[in-house]
């Protein structure tokens, strides 16, 4: 089931923060492909912004071409292979199953060159592999955990730089939600400023 969740700036922010949301990776160094999956920018003091987690998620690939595949509903312990087709690069399921029940693969079956595997959730880019080579594979795995920070150095489905992923480091869990508020506090100026600080509340 999707969750809906509601961020609530009750902040004293008067730098129009951007707000960052993404996922870690597990299967592999999350540092160096973290993607921010979800970027809430010019959201004023005691406005709101509701979004759409969703359960599910797609897998995609590029190849070095410039193509690109079309964005495929996948599940956990499936494997996937971009192979030469008599049409070109086409990404198919495997009818094998992955190695493990909890990840997603994506591999590059192509005689030559290198492929991207890309994660999307609700549309927005959650994960990538860049430079997967022939015979290699990438690996996808997410825990039931968000990220939430604040950082105005971030572009949406981009990936976030390594050294300011310390800044964007509460960590939610998502088990059992269908529906939450994000509210974020803190903020203001001079001796009165405080740091920002998340919390996501059920309601429902």
């Amino acid at each position: 089931m999707d969750i809906e969740i509601t961020f609530i700036n009750n902040s004293d922010d008067m730098n129009n923060s951007e707000i960052v949301i993404f996922q870690k990776n597990v299967a592999t160094n999350f540092e160096e492909t973290a993607i921010a999956w979800k970027v809430i920018q010019n959201c004023g003091r005691n406005w709101s912004h509701k979004f759409i987690y969703p359960m599910e998620f797609d897998v995609a690939a590029a190849d070095s071409y410039g193509n690109v595949s079309d964005q495929q509903l996948a599940v956990n312990g499936q494997k996937w292979d971009v192979v030469r087709s008599t049409s070109g690069d086409v990404l198919q399921l495997d009818s094998n199953p992955g190695s493990s029940s909890t990840e997603v693969e994506v591999k590059n079956s192509l005689p030559t060159s290198s492929i991207d595997a890309q994660i999307y959730k609700n549309g927005n880019l959650l994960a990538t592999k860049t430079g997967v080579s022939p015979g290699e594979k990438a690996v996808f795995e997410f825990e039931p955990y968000i990220y939430v920070g604040v950082n105005a150095q971030v572009v949406q489905s981009e990936i976030i730089n390594s050294s300011i992923l310390s800044d964007i480091n509460q960590k939610f869990s998502l088990l059992g939600l269908t529906k939450a508020s994000l509210i974020m506090t803190g903020g203001g100026t001079g001796v009165n400023a405080t740091p920002f600080q998340f919390d996501l509340i059920p309601t429902s």
